[in-house]
């Protein structure tokens, strides 16, 4: 992985560029909350200070993180895998860090459920507040969830904490793995010719679901696709 500073001049402010982030491990700590809006979880993200050791991951004690953090409930999202290729971030350079256990984290996003306290229900929206935007280089292979009124959904990061067995070359085979709703699909564009770059717009949310393998995916609403 490698970070660049740079202007970005879509949004008219200082970014971080990572790159080389295909397949890179990383992991995440949700912490939920609640204020005057409902509830609220802050997603702490490895990225950038570490590579999410699973055996480092998998000792913090979440039932302390929460009560240490005043939440009422730290949920362990990880180890998980990159499956685009470079990002650029607003708030990375100047976002809180943390420390659980043994790895330092920043404070990535936070994800607004409103009065009730949410449940894991697979294909489900939620809204993700973050700046950035991902960036799928061409020739590289893109996966896709198509909701029934042909809504793009694209693959984003891949989990283990389902399914360990889980790489780069089996996600082709999602298709004939999940157990998908009603008038959905899943599309595996294999070569495409383009450059994709997926971004939040003005208002800075991303709207992310999972599959029941914990896989993430972003629809696809704020984008360009540029030629190789």
């Amino acid at each position: 992985m490698s970070i660049t500073n740079i202007t970005a001049s879509t949004k008219g402010a200082n970014y971080a560029r990572l790159t080389e982030l295909r397949n890179v491990r990383y992991g995440e700590i949700l912490l939920l909350k609640k204020d005057d809006e409902g509830f609220v979880a802050e997603v702490w993200n490895t990225m950038g200070f570490n590579d999410c050791p699973p055996e480092q991951f998998n000792a913090i004690d979440a039932q302390k993180v929460a009560a240490e953090n005043d939440a009422f409930v730290a949920f362990m999202n990880g180890p998980r895998f990159w499956t685009f290729d470079a990002l650029e971030a607003g708030m990375r350079a100047t976002a809180p860090t943390k420390t659980f256990g043994e790895l330092t984290m920043f404070l990535a996003a936070t994800v607004r459920f409103g009065d009730t306290p949410p449940d894991r229900i697979d294909y489900t929206d939620r809204f993700v507040h973050r700046d950035n935007f991902w960036e799928f280089a061409a020739h590289q292979p893109r996966y896709y969830l198509v909701t029934p009124d042909g809504q793009r959904c694209i693959l984003q990061a891949y989990a283990h904490y389902v399914d360990p067995t889980q790489t780069l070359d089996t996600l082709h085979e999602l298709g004939g793995r999940l157990n998908l709703p009603e008038g959905w699909t899943f599309e595996a564009e294999m070569d495409p010719q383009t450059t994709l770059q997926l971004g939040t717009g003005d208002e800075n949310v991303a709207c992310i679901l999972q599959d029941e393998l914990g896989n993430s995916y972003q629809r696809m609403v704020h984008f360009v696709e540029l030629e190789a």
